[in-house]
């Protein structure tokens, strides 16, 4: 059940972004656009409320109880630029707003976002650890807690992946494709 409730609230996460996006653009209703994109953050109190109501009710954590936690963290650190992703687009296309930023494609620019993402995964991972603390102090029983502390290692693996992409940037900065000097090499060859 508790996946079924998982994907309902990733259902609702998008519905009520849309929701707000639309009331803002197309009809024009600022107030409400903007009251709906206030509400986004909501679809992660239900989800929370409705983990922490069945492990309190006797249910034994499993990999539902967890998984909740890390998309709890997940959205609360990455949410606020998913919204702000999405706003632009939606700004671009309906208000005539400027077109969406991209991520940097190269040198330092692109090693300061890839650090900046990493920050937000390591906010995330500290989060959905923080939580899967407090179902663990919550529900006091070790017999049925002993999945969520598996989670903590599913977090940190994620996190110590998602650090090779900082780090390489930062050894290996991407330089732009000069396409004038690759033209030229391919010339200068002997066919």
């Amino acid at each position: 059940m508790l996946l079924a409730v998982i994907a309902g609230c990733e259902i609702g996460f998008w519905v009520v972004l849309a929701a707000g996006l639309v009331a803002r653009y197309p009809l024009r209703m600022r107030r409400t656009g903007a009251a709906l994109l206030l509400c986004v953050p909501l679809v992660d109190v239900v989800l929370l409320t409705v983990t922490v109501i069945d492990l309190r009710g006797g249910a034994t954590a499993g990999f539902g109880h967890g998984l909740a936690a890390a998309y709890i963290g997940y959205s609360v650190a990455f949410g606020h630029s998913m919204v702000r992703w999405a706003d632009e687009r939606f700004a671009h296309r309906f208000a005539g707003g400027p077109p969406p930023r991209g991520k940097p494609k190269h040198g330092w620019a692109r090693t300061r976002y890839e650090w900046r993402e990493f920050a937000k995964a390591v906010t995330a991972t500290a989060l959905s650890c923080g939580i899967l603390l407090l179902m663990i102090v919550l529900v006091d029983d070790p017999d049925r807690t002993g999945q969520l502390t598996g989670w903590t290692l599913r977090l940190g693996t994620i996190l110590a992946i998602w650090s090779l992409w900082p780090i390489t940037y930062t050894l290996w900065p991407s330089k732009p494709k000069n396409t004038a000097t690759r033209n030229a090499a391919e010339r200068s060859r002997p066919s």
